[in-house]
């Protein structure tokens, strides 16, 4: 199985796409994906203080568990007028 992982605004950016799929790995947590990206895309440490996370459209705190087939959107600070 796999977790679809979306990027917002800046990040999608940063880390040249919108959108990708991670193989779950059993226990995973909002964490431990987002660690696991850090390592493929180094570029998403530098959002790491400010981002806000959703595990299927609802907001989640990093030790949330990220169950197989799941969506986890990270979500740097966004700002509009």
């Amino acid at each position: 199985m796999v977790i679809t992982v979306l990027f917002f605004a800046s990040l999608a950016d940063a880390v040249g796409t919108r959108e990708l799929s991670l193989a779950h790995v059993a226990g995973d947590t909002v964490a431990s994906v987002r660690d696991r990206l850090i390592a493929v895309h180094p570029q998403v440490s530098e959002f790491t203080e400010t981002l806000l996370y959703a595990v299927d459209e609802e907001y989640a705190d990093e030790d949330a568990p990220v169950p197989a087939g799941a969506t986890l959107a990270l979500i740097p600070p966004v700002s509009g007028g």
